[in-house]
């Protein structure tokens, strides 16, 4: 049929199948598409999908500012009436999504004030609209947000009301997303053992839905409990595969901190070579 408007679900649905992969060069490709389709036809229903997908994508590659630059059109672009766009049923709702990112992106940058306001504007929106995908999507990003922030109880908070809810809903991805960040703030708060044993289990659930995205950030959060209960070796061990993660997918965004908690656990290593450890810091 050509590049025609109507292509804008199948191929949101294929950057979505592509960016879990992960594959980012296609589910850019895709996110390009996307926006060449939305400036064609004067659409800004789908100027704010296709602002989503590619911010998504950026981020991933740890291309902030190019994200950062489409998250916030998407989200200066998106009105309450397009929720009656087709293509905006597809999983979370994509002005949601849009924040959620852009939180994220923020923090990152250097804008923790910004990034919190952002992600709560996301929860709040996600509670407005009543839909329980994009509610469990938010609690999960939020749990990201405040991990970042280093904020346990609130990571705690945030991880067991999406863990509630996807379980509710039968949503698998988001449960495996939630108990994996559960895991860590009980570990983090004094319960190692269950906090481990979450935390594996998170992380096994998450990947036995096909997933590979954001696994090498997982192995981070691994990676500081085995840190923070004295475990250097195996917090190594973890930091080794989400390098190898990080080189095999392309997955930038997070890895200088792979990179810099890898330095420190070498620091704590006897007889490891300074030189090595300041290599990766």
């Amino acid at each position: 049929m050509g590049e025609t408007p109507e292509l804008v679900p199948t191929l949101f649905g294929l950057w979505r199948f592509y960016f879990a992969q992960p594959q980012p060069q296609t589910a850019r490709e895709i996110g390009e598409t996307l926006l060449r389709l939305a400036r064609r036809a004067a659409d800004p229903a789908h100027a704010v999908i296709a602002r989503y997908a590619l911010g998504g994508t950026e981020f991933y590659l740890g291309a902030l500012p190019a994200a950062r630059q489409h998250l916030e059109e998407g989200i200066a672009r998106s009105t309450p009436d397009q929720r009656r766009t087709p293509a905006f049923r597809l999983g979370q709702d994509p002005d949601v999504g849009c924040r959620a990112y852009a939180a994220r992106v923020l923090w990152l940058l250097g804008y923790p004030e910004q990034a919190l306001a952002h992600i709560h504007e996301a929860l709040a929106l996600a509670h407005e609209l009543s839909h329980p995908f994009s509610l469990a999507f938010a609690r999960a990003i939020a749990a990201v947000v405040s991990h970042f922030c280093r904020n346990v109880p609130a990571v705690c908070e945030h991880a067991e009301a999406a863990v509630a809810l996807a379980t509710a809903q039968g949503f698998p991805f988001w449960v495996a997303y939630g108990t994996s960040f559960h895991g860590w703030a009980l570990a983090m708060s004094g319960q190692a053992k269950e906090g481990l044993t979450l935390l594996h289990q998170g992380i096994a659930d998450y990947q036995a839905t096909g997933s590979a995205v954001f696994v090498p950030y997982f192995y981070t959060m691994l990676a500081e409990v085995c840190a923070h209960l004295g475990h250097t070796e195996d917090g190594l061990q973890a930091l080794a595969e989400a390098h190898s993660l990080v080189e095999q997918h392309e997955e930038r965004w997070w890895e200088a901190e792979v990179c810099r908690l890898r330095g420190v656990l070498l620091l704590r290593q006897t007889g490891t070579p300074q030189a090595e450890a300041e290599t990766w810091l």
